[in-house]
């Protein structure tokens, strides 16, 4: 109910206290209501370059001259150009101008003049020389009839003999569809996001129909086909000391129900390229139909050993209690934290906190710089510079905690980061571990993609398949393969026997690419 004047009490401290509870409920209102009206209408951008030059623009007081921009942080442009406030920098743009690939084919159309006769004297002109123009072009998809033939060959003199080749594995039994058709399709879901409905519907437009429970069926097959292959994956992952991990939600329609369930895709990953490791980049989705402490203990509780990096949910924390101690270490996200004082200085224009952003973004700007050495290297750099840093920001958190309220939008994301400094910190001593998580958040893009598009899994086998496939495939992609080649070369060495179960771990991305460089590097030798 609204107060009114005789419900005021007459002490003056107790109305000062009243006046200061009810200033800080405001403001607690109206930065909840500033985030309602940033996530419908506002840029979502952490940029540091953007916080400021956004408080240039609303000509904020001495806060805009103030501020000066420190180097970016990891997700920043450092060639990002400031006389241009008006325009956010993002990364320069990646174009093929003047130079396509040289990989692919050329085909030629000559044009030639109406005449090669000189209009002067009546010679013929001989040629000196000619004007190229290359444009990318593209064939578009044929579908084509595969018809395997086995001629039967008979014995005339006796007549009891019949040789005839044996009928080659196929990935569907007695179905309709090649190999290459099945990765195509397979491809075109987990890859480019391209739900088997509208897939349906394009084979519709070359004269094919198929339902939608065929397309289903197939990518079943090949799933199932390469579960040893992901499996394999896994274990990879897990044998080494350091990974990432993070989940996120996949919606499954439930059995016999018109509806569907919230479940889980955990993501693992590795990238041991930021120093020089052995790890390579990877990643392996784990279907799982709950986010509680007991999905992570069965995914990694006996298997992994070493630093865990991720974000500050709880059941990672959990999950170190219940394993051996000493046995996993975690390694928390300073980008979860920065984004929490991004988001309160957007909502209040708080200058302590674009304050903090700026002391976060020289850390991740000693980063960019030692990015790709040693562990050594990057370890005594960051035990000389980012040290000091961190022990500052530190003190300056302690500090602000004791100013502002306790119920307060930044004192909660004071603590936050105070909550986890052990593991934001753990970075400083430990030359493999990153400063952040997004190693394994940028993996989680493509799975929202085909979230978005795909709206749902149809069953707890379909999403197994899913986060098969897309580990696969996104491992592919982390490795500049290409995911459509490399699908059906493995596929068919799988199917066809080629290559045995002890032979799996030849087909994973990174293995099959360097095996398929060494023979053009031994030819140009």
């Amino acid at each position: 109910m609204p107060l009114r004047r005789e419900d005021l009490p007459a002490d003056p401290d107790q109305l000062a206290a009243l006046t200061l509870e009810l200033a800080e409920e405001n403001e607690r209102l109206r930065a909840a209501l500033h985030s309602i009206n940033t996530l419908h209408f506002g840029a979502s951008s952490e940029r540091l370059v953007t916080l400021i030059e956004g408080q240039m623009a609303l000509s904020l007081g001495d806060l805009g001259t103030d501020a000066q921009p420190l180097p970016h942080a990891a997700n920043d442009d450092p060639a990002a150009k400031p006389k241009a406030p008006s325009r956010v920098p993002g990364k320069p743009a990646r174009r093929n101008h003047g130079a396509l690939p040289k990989h692919l084919p050329r085909f030629e159309e000559i044009i030639e003049p109406p005449s090669t006769t000189c209009p002067c004297c009546d010679r013929q002109m001989h040629r000196i020389g000619a004007c190229i123009h290359e444009a990318l072009d593209v064939v578009p998809a044929i579908l084509r009839v595969l018809r395997t033939v086995r001629p039967k060959y008979a014995c005339r003199g006796c007549e009891s003999v019949v040789a005839q080749a044996p009928a080659p594995s196929r990935l569907v039994s007695a179905g309709m569809a090649s190999t290459a058709l099945v990765a195509w399709v397979a491809v075109s879901k987990f890859s480019w996001h391209m739900p088997l409905n509208r897939q349906a519907q394009m084979l519709a437009g070359y004269g094919v129909t198929l339902d939608r429970s065929t397309l289903v069926h197939w990518v079943d097959r090949a799933a199932w086909w390469l579960g040893g292959l992901y499996d394999r994956l896994l274990r990879t992952i897990h044998s080494f000391p350091h990974i990432f991990c993070d989940e996120t939600p996949l919606p499954v329609i439930e059995k016999g129900r018109r509806r569907t369930r919230k479940c889980q895709l955990w993501a693992h990953g590795t990238d041991d390229r930021p120093w020089q490791g052995p790890a390579p980049p990877a990643v392996a989705y784990v279907f799982s139909t709950g986010r509680d402490t007991g999905a992570i203990v069965k995914q990694l509780g006996d298997r992994f050993a070493g630093v865990l990096q991720v974000d500050g949910y709880g059941a990672y924390k959990a999950l170190v209690k219940r394993s051996k101690p000493g046995r996993i270490r975690l390694a928390f996200c300073l980008a979860h934290a920065r984004r929490q004082f991004v988001a309160v200085h957007k909502t209040t224009q708080s200058p302590e906190a674009l304050d903090i952003v700026q002391r976060i973004a020289a850390v991740y700007a000693i980063e960019e710089r030692i990015r790709g050495g040693t562990a050594e290297h990057r370890t005594a750099v960051r035990e000389a510079e980012s040290k000091p840093l961190m022990e500052a920001l530190n003190q300056r958190l302690f500090d602000l905690l004791k100013e502002i309220s306790v119920k307060s939008k930044m004192a909660k994301a004071i603590r936050y980061t105070l909550g986890h400094w052990n593991g934001l910190t753990l970075f400083l001593t430990d030359g493999r571990v990153e400063v952040d998580s997004n190693t394994i958040e940028r993996t989680m893009r493509s799975i929202a993609l085909g979230r978005r598009n795909s709206l749902f899994a149809g069953s707890e086998r379909g999403a197994r398949n899913w986060a098969c496939l897309a580990s696969l495939l996104n491992t592919c992609k982390l490795n500049d393969i290409d995911p459509l080649t490399w699908l059906t070369d493995v596929l068919e060495r799988i199917v066809s026997g080629r290559t045995k179960n002890h032979q799996l771990h030849e087909l994973l991305p990174w293995i099959w690419k360097a095996a398929r460089a060494t023979p053009s590097l031994e030819a140009a030798a």
